[in-house]
């Protein structure tokens, strides 16, 4: 029986990385299964008030919210083979940094992904890191070696 990899995508949510990744990969019938946080932003920020009740302060709202989403974080991360952590352009995700050191503290294998410009800022996270990556198809291209073993045109 082949082994499914399970990895874990976190990381900014407001482009379709997460897309591309998965539909490559099931084009190339890598044995991955994905796993993410809640991508849906208001539900993620509006978790917990919506469960367990609101909040009159902001801090509290946020405080709920966070502590809901770090029991599907912490778990999925905890169980994943590999961790790709996507840094994008428009926000300073505090949240992907804090995956990263999370996944790292776990000794889980870490891509990160995010574009040249943010190579400073990221230094320490981009240390880390296994693999350091700025597209969607590299993450594909080392799954793919990580799982095959075999490398193209080689």
């Amino acid at each position: 029986m082949a082994r499914t990899w399970s990895v874990y995508l976190s990381g900014e949510i407001h482009t379709d990385w997460r897309d591309q990744i998965q539909s490559e990969a099931q084009s190339r019938g890598l044995p991955v299964q994905f796993s993410a946080p809640v991508t849906n932003h208001e539900a993620s920020d509006d978790c917990g008030v919506a469960i367990m009740g609101a909040e009159s302060d902001k801090f509290w709202h946020d405080h709920k919210g966070a502590k809901l989403n770090a029991i599907r974080t912490r778990t999925l991360i905890a169980e994943a083979d590999i961790v790709v952590v996507r840094f994008g352009d428009k926000y300073k995700q505090w949240n992907a940094a804090f995956d990263a050191g999370f996944a790292s503290a776990l000794d889980k294998p870490l891509i990160v992904m995010h574009q040249d410009e943010h190579q400073h800022a990221l230094k320490e996270v981009d240390a880390a890191a296994l693999a350091v990556t700025s597209t969607p198809s590299q993450v594909v291209d080392i799954l793919d070696y990580v799982i095959n073993g075999t490398l193209a045109g080689y």
